[in-house]
C-alpha cells in the first residue's frame, strides 16, 4: 500500500485548520487515514505547526511520501533532517550517539535564526510605525513654516498693491468726468 503525508482540511470558509495525517494515497483528501501526526494552522501570524517528530520520521522512513506542503512543513521543523542522519547511522557514517548531537545543534542554530529575523521584522516594523508618526509632524512643521513667510511678506505686497490700484482707478474716473 502507497502511504502519503498530506495536509486533512477542516475548519470553515476562509478560515482554514489543518491535520497533518498519513493516509493511502487512494484515500479522498479528508478521507479514511492511518495516522495524524500534528495540525498546521496558517491563520496565525507567524503559521502555527504542532508535529509528533518521531512518528513523522518513522513515516518517513518507511516510505512515506510528503507532499510539497508537508514536505515543506517537515524540512522546516527538522523531520527530513533527523531522518537524513538516521540513514547515515545505518550506512555506518555516523554514530548514534552524534545524531541526537548534531539535531540539538541545529534545532538551536534553527531556533537562534528564527529569534534573528523576528527581531529584524518587529524593527522594521516599528521603523515604518516611527516613519508614518514623523511624516505627518514634517508636513505640519514645513505648512507653518510657508504661513510664516507668507505672513511677513503679505503686507507690503498689499501695500504696494493698494497704490497701484488706487492709480488705476483714478485716471478712469477722471476720464469719464472729463468727457
Amino acid at each position: 500500500m502507497a502511504t502519503k503525508i498530506r495536509l486533512q482540511r477542516h475548519g470553515s470558509k476562509r478560515k482554514p485548520f489543518y491535520k497533518i495525517v498519513v493516509a493511502d494515497s487512494r484515500a479522498r483528501r479528508d478521507g479514511k487515514f492511518i495516522e495524524q501526526l500534528g495540525t498546521y494552522n496558517p491563520t496565525t501570524i507567524p503559521a502555527s505547526i504542532e508535529l509528533n517528530l518521531d512518528r513523522a520520521v518513522h513515516w518517513l522512513q518507511t516510505g512515506a511520501e510528503p507532499t510539497d506542503t508537508v514536505n515543506a512543513i517537515l524540512k522546516y521543523k527538522g523531520a527530513v533532517y533527523k531522518k537524513h542522519l538516521l540513514r547515515g547511522v545505518k550506512l555506518g557514517v555516523v554514530n548514534a550517539d552524534d545524531v541526537e548531537a548534531k539535531f540539538e545543534e541545529w534545532l538551536n542554530a534553527k531556533s537562534d535564526k528564527i529569534d534573528a529575523h523576528k527581531s529584524k521584522a518587529d524593527a522594521a516594523k516599528l521603523e515604518q510605525i516611527r516613519k508614518s508618526v514623523e511624516a505627518p509632524a514634517k508636513v505640519v512643521a514645513v505648512e507653518e513654516e510657508v504661513v510664516e513667510e507668507t505672513t511677513e511678506e503679505t503686507p507690503a505686497e498689499t501695500e504696494e498693491v493698494v497704490e497701484t490700484t488706487e492709480v488705476v482707478e483714478e485716471t478712469p474716473a477722471e476720464e469719464k468726468t472729463e468727457e
